[in-house]
């Protein structure tokens, strides 16, 4: 197990870097999954490797340990109380508004890519009803290796058995050998991209929708506060933040209003009331 020493130098390094809160708990945790990598990177022990970190200036492996202590807890269709009314009811109220202008949509910390390919499904499925939602759904993660993954839409039987209906499987999935491959189709309809939330996102543009969900809990609560301001400014001005089953507002949020994981700025909430 790390030392001490070794796991607050860690958390600090990757707190630093990705803004990712490591609390004692997660140490044996931690042991255990950058071992793979110290294996892989040719050092003997997972100390010897924090001990390279330190000296080496380039920074390149304490960007490989953050990166393989990123949680990645997701699954198709999560949240699906949440998922449905952005489908049916807020997703056609943004198209009425935008009229002849596509809807942007952001999957903030996609990480492999289960939830951007969940809306695309839905997305798909309201054209095969004969709807034609004409939609941009932008997917962003921190983490190389996660992105991927999701851009190679390759998942696990385990991965699709979680919260993807097996009708949704058969339609948009394909056998490849043991894993399961999303059809070219949605993987083309996702755009992934390299974002780290600690910085703005400006250069993504404003988005009709957000999904910040899961996300916020990960960081201390003036990084969460941060983030979720970041995320405002790429909203539109009626355009709506979503959160996660049982999130809550960061602490200092201001201007907004949060129902069942809808966020939206005070005014545009007014005026949807």
């Amino acid at each position: 197990m790390l030392s001490e020493a070794e796991f607050v130098l860690t958390a600090r390094e990757v707190k630093a870097r990705t803004g990712a809160l490591l609390t004692r708990e997660m140490a044996a945790a931690a042991e255990t999954r950058l071992a793979p990598l110290a294996r892989r990177e040719g050092f003997s022990s997972v100390s010897e490797m924090i001990s390279a970190a330190r000296t080496r200036p380039d920074g390149r492996t304490w960007a490989q340990i953050a990166d393989a202590l990123l949680q990645s807890e997701t699954r198709f269709f999560r949240d699906r109380a949440l998922h449905q009314r952005f489908i049916t009811d807020l997703l056609p109220q943004a198209i009425a508004r935008r009229g002849h202008e596509r809807v942007r949509v952001w999957s903030a910390a996609c990480a492999s890519g289960q939830e951007p390919y969940s809306i695309a499904i839905a997305l798909e499925d309201m054209r095969a009803e004969g709807k034609t939602p004409a939609c941009e759904i932008i997917a962003t993660d921190i983490s190389e290796r996660l992105l991927e993954k999701a851009r190679a839409g390759l998942y696990t039987q385990f991965e699709v058995q979680r919260g993807l209906p097996i009708r949704k499987l058969i339609a948009y999935f394909e056998k490849a050998g043991d894993l399961w491959r999303i059809s070219d189709r949605i993987r083309a309809s996702v755009k992934f991209d390299s974002h780290n939330l600690m910085k703005h996102p400006g250069a993504l543009g404003q988005f009709d929708f957000i999904f910040l969900c899961h996300t916020l809990p990960g960081f201390d609560v003036d990084a969460r506060l941060a983030v979720f301001n970041r995320a405002l400014d790429a909203l539109s001005p009626e355009g709506v933040l979503l959160l996660g089953e049982g999130e809550t507002l960061p602490d200092g949020a201001e201007g907004v209003t949060l129902e069942h994981g809808v966020v939206r700025r005070a005014k545009a909430a007014r005026a949807a009331a």
